[in-house]
C-alpha cells in the first residue's frame, strides 16, 4: 500500500508546475509525510497517556494539526468536504498560516534537543512549492491514507523514504552528494562495531544514512528502557551545511524512530579545528564527506594543513573529533593515497603518525552512481601510530551501475576477511616501516594480482608493423598475379 501511495504522489508532483526535479519531489513529499507522521505520533502519545491516567499536551495545536487543516473528518470518518480546504484557499492557508506557525516553534521551544525545535528548523528551511491547490489536495488525500501507528508501518515508511532519497541521489550531482550506497554503510558499521553508550558522529551528514543505519544496527542491542533512551538522546550526532540535505536528514532520522535528532545546521568546516575540546569528541566517526569542492581561504585558515580540497579538510576535522581510542570509517577519493602535493603528503603523514590506519578498502568504479571517481574507505583508530595497513580490493565480479548496484552480498567477504586481517587474492598487508617516509605513499598495489605482461619497447612494435606490412604486400602481389 505504501509503495503505491508513493507512486501516486510522484504522479501528482510530475504534473505540478512548481516541482521540476526529483529533489523537489522528495522535498515536497517530505514535509507532507512529516506532518502526517507527527499527527499519528501525537495520537499514539495521547492514547498512551490516557491509559496511564495522565494528561497529554499536544505539540501542535488542534487548528494546525494534520487532522485539523489537511484531513478534517466527519462523523462517519470520511473527509469532510465542507471543511477541507482546496484550490487557492489551501495554498493561502499553507503559505500564510501553517508554515509561519510551524516555523515559530524554533523560538517557542525549550531547547535545541527537542522535537519542537526541530519542527521550527525544518519549516524555517523548507518552502511549499505546490502552486496548484488542487494538486496539493490530491497529494494530501493520498498521504492521509497512510498510517504510521505500528512499528512495522514505520519500518516500511523508513525504507520507502530511503528509496526516495536514493532516487534523488541518482537525479544529479547535488542529489548524489546526499546518498551513499547502504550496503557500503552497513559494511563500514559492521567493521567499526559501535556499542550502546558510544557517541557516533557524522560531520557531513547529508540525508543521515550513516546515523540511521547505525541506529538500526544498535536498536536490537537495546535491552532496557535506559538503553533506548541512550539511543534517542545521547548517541547520534551530525552536522550538515546544505538546507535541503539538513531537512531531509532530520526527517529521515525521525522517520527511523529518533524523535529529536542531534543534527545541527551549520558549516562544519567553519569550526577552528584546533579548538575542538575533549568534551566535543566522539567515540565513532562514520562519514562520506563531499569531495571535489574548493573551500575559500578563510575556511582553510581553520586547519593546520591548508588545502582547498573539501574532503581533506573534513578528514582533518574527523581526526581531531575522535577521542583517544575512538574508531573511524571515512570514504575518500582513491587519489588521496597517491597525490604528491604538499597537503596530501602532510595529511597522510598526520594520519599515519596520530592514528592506527589498520584497513584500506578499495572500492570498484561505479560504486557511486554518476560520480565518475574511484573511492577508498579508510578505517582508523586515534591515539597510536600505524603499525601495519591491511588492504582489501573489492571485486564484485561484475560492472557496477544504476541497474546493477552494490549489494550486501558483495561486501560479505570483506567483512569476514577483515575480522582477522587475512591475506588472500584480494587482500594483503603492508608494514608501516615499508611506507616511504618522504611521500607516505599509500597507493593500492595488490602483490597477489597476476603479473601483467611487460610492455614491449617501441622498437619491437615498429618491427612488427613492418613485418605485417611486408606480409600484406606479398598477399596483394599474389592477388594481382591471379587477375
Amino acid at each position: 500500500m505504501f509503495e503505491q501511495t508513493f507512486k501516486n504522489i510522484d504522479d501528482i508532483l510530475h504534473k505540478e508546475a512548481g516541482c521540476a526535479s526529483e529533489l523537489d519531489y522528495t522535498e515536497q513529499t517530505s514535509w507532507l509525510l512529516f506532518l502526517k507522521y507527527l499527527d499519528d505520533l501525537e495520537t499514539a502519545r495521547a492514547t498512551e497517556a490516557e491509559l496511564r491516567g495522565a494528561a497529554y499536551t499536544p505539540i501542535i495545536d488542534a487548528a494546525h494539526r494534520w487532522s485539523g487543516w489537511a484531513a478534517p473528518k466527519n462523523a462517519a470518518g470520511k473527509l469532510d468536504h465542507n471543511v477541507a480546504l482546496t484550490g487557492p484557499d489551501l495554498i493561502d492557508h499553507v503559505n500564510k498560516v501553517l508554515f509561519p506557525y510551524l516555523e515559530g516553534f524554533k523560538e517557542r521551544a525549550t531547547g535545541p534537543a527537542t522535537i519542537e525545535y526541530k519542527i521550527g528548523e525544518i519549516f524555517g528551511e523548507i518552502r511549499n512549492k505546490f502552486q496548484s491547490g488542487y494538486s496539493l489536495r490530491d497529494a494530501i488525500d493520498a498521504i492521509d491514507e497512510l498510517s504510521f501507528g505500528s512499528q512495522a508501518q514505520k519500518h516500511e515508511l523508513s525504507h520507502l523514504y530511503e528509496a526516495k532519497i536514493k532516487n534523488m541521489g541518482n537525479a544529479g550531482r547535488n542529489g548524489g552528494e546526499y546518498y551513499t550506497p547502504r550496503p557500503l554503510i552497513r559494511a563500514m558499521i559492521q567493521v567499526v562495531k559501535p556499542r550502546i553508550g558510544e557517541k557516533i558522529y557524522d560531520g557531513a551528514a547529508g540525508s543521515c544514512g550513516f546515523l540511521c543505519e547505525a541506529y538500526d544496527y544498535l536498536l536490537p542491542q537495546a535491552k532496557t528502557v535506559d538503553d533506548r533512551r541512550t539511543l534517542q538522546d545521547r548517541t547520534f550526532y551530525g552536522k550538515e551545511k546544505k538546507s535541503l540535505a539538513y531537512v531531509i536528514g532530520t526527517m529521515n532520522m525521525i522517520l527511523h524512530g529518533i524523535d529529536a535528532p542531534n543534527l545541527v545546521h551549520t558549516n562544519t568546516l567553519a569550526e577552528q579545528v584546533l579548538d575542538i575540546q575533549e568534551k566535543d569528541r566522539f567515540d565513532v566517526v562514520l562519514a562520506n564527506p563531499p569531495f571535489g569542492g574548493k573551500e575559500r581561504p578563510e575556511i582553510q585558515q581553520n586547519f593546520p594543513i591548508k588545502t582547498g580540497e573539501t574532503a581533506y579538510l573534513f578528514l582533518q576535522h574527523f581526526i581531531k573529533s575522535l577521542r583517544a581510542g575512538g574508531n573511524a570509517a571515512v570514504v575518500i577519493k582513491n587519489t588521496f593515497l597517491s597525490n604528491t602535493d604538499n597537503a596530501s603528503v602532510a595529511l597522510r603523514r598526520e594520519l599515519l603518525e596520530t592514528c592506527n590506519l589498520h584497513t584500506v578498502l578499495d572500492m570498484p568504479g561505479g560504486t557511486f552512481q554518476g560520480a565518475g571517481v574511484k573511492t577508498v574507505v579508510l578505517f582508523f583508530e586515534r591515539g597510536e601510530a600505524t603499525r601495519k595497513v591491511w588492504y582489501y580490493q573489492l571485486d564484485p565480479g561484475r560492472t557496477l551501475g544504476k541497474t546493477n548496484p552494490l549489494n550486501d552480498a558483495d561486501m560479505a567477504d570483506f567483512i569476514a576477511t577483515q575480522a582477522t586481517f587475512a591475506n588472500g587474492p584480494n587482500s594483503w598487508s603492508v608494514d608501516a616501516s615499508a611506507i616511504d617516509p618522504a611521500t607516505c605513499d599509500l597507493t593500492v598495489r595488490n602483490p597477489n594480482a597476476p603479473e601483467a605482461k611487460p610492455l614491449r619497447s617501441p622498437l619491437e612494435i615498429l618491427d612488427e608493423i613492418a613485418a605485417l606490412d611486408a606480409e600484406s604486400a606479398q598477399v596483394l602481389a599474389r592477388v594481382r598475379e591471379l587477375l
